[in-house]
């Protein structure tokens, strides 16, 4: 697998001010760490998103979402983001911002 590189600028344009931001290449794309956690990632034209199992339903209704399902099953808390649904800055801002109020529930590793 690979990953849209031009998603991958978008997102470290967001985090960019960010402490403790990391990445790592997982799943056959990008994967964005927040403090040792697996905040977010890009994986082909998709943004993957850590929200945790609180807000998973809850996001699982926005528009563009989808369970992320790379195993062939559902992991609970995170979600997949289709291209459409990160178009503009502002969309994309929202999905990370998401990912960080999780992320920051977390201890550091």
């Amino acid at each position: 697998m690979s990953y849209d590189e031009r998603l991958a600028k978008r997102v470290r344009l967001v985090l960019k001010r960010r402490r403790g931001v990391a990445e790592k290449k997982m799943f056959g794309g990008l994967a964005f760490l927040m403090r040792g956690n697996m905040l977010c990632g890009v994986l082909e034209q998709d943004l993957m998103v850590r929200i945790g199992p609180d807000s998973y339903e809850q996001a699982l209704h926005l528009p563009h979402a989808r369970e992320m399902d790379f195993t062939g099953r559902p992991l609970k808390g995170m979600v997949y983001v289709d291209a459409a649904g990160v178009r503009t800055a502002k969309q994309l801002k929202a999905w990370i911002e998401r990912g960080i109020q999780f992320v920051n529930s977390l201890p550091a590793k």
